[in-house]
């Protein structure tokens, strides 16, 4: 099955569930690092703050070649629109950083929705271990580009 099939088969169960809570992977395209400098990851961290009247982050790590996003869909908003909106400001801020460089995202996302009852803090804790897991850093203290709303 070619690689745009399994994306739209994926999307067509995707739906957005008011307050629902979910665990967001965008990556860059082709996995190319593009978050290599401070300034270069904080244009996603804008993103998702202009885009705090439609989600609220509970957790997110940027890491070079993609992002971790754990958020809560607020009542009225589509969770494909929030991501893609997010993603369209990244790159806007992005390319004003790198305006000779090519595409930013690849198209699409990954989204796991969570329960209500599943541990929230195992998941943010499991997204903040990325730079660790990746050996970017041998401490999250020392990692820049992380934010958690229990820490």
């Amino acid at each position: 099955m070619p690689w745009t099939a399994r994306t739209h088969r994926l999307r067509l169960g995707r739906h957005s569930q008011a307050g629902g809570i979910y665990l967001i992977t965008i990556t860059c395209q082709q996995r190319q690092p593009a978050f290599t400098t401070l300034g270069q990851g904080r244009c996603f961290v804008r993103a998702i703050r202009t885009v705090s009247n439609q989600a609220d982050t509970l957790c997110y790590v940027v890491m070079p070649d993609h992002v971790h996003w754990l958020m809560q869909l607020r009542p009225g908003n589509d969770l494909c629109e929030v991501v893609r909106k997010a993603k369209s400001l990244t790159t806007r801020r992005w390319r004003r950083l790198r305006p000779d460089a090519g595409g930013l995202w690849q198209s699409g996302f990954h989204d796991r929705a969570l329960r209500k009852d599943e541990d929230l803090a195992a998941a943010a804790r499991y997204i903040i271990a990325n730079p660790l897991r990746a050996g970017l850093t041998g401490s999250v203290r020392d990692y820049s580009l992380w934010d958690a709303l229990w820490l």
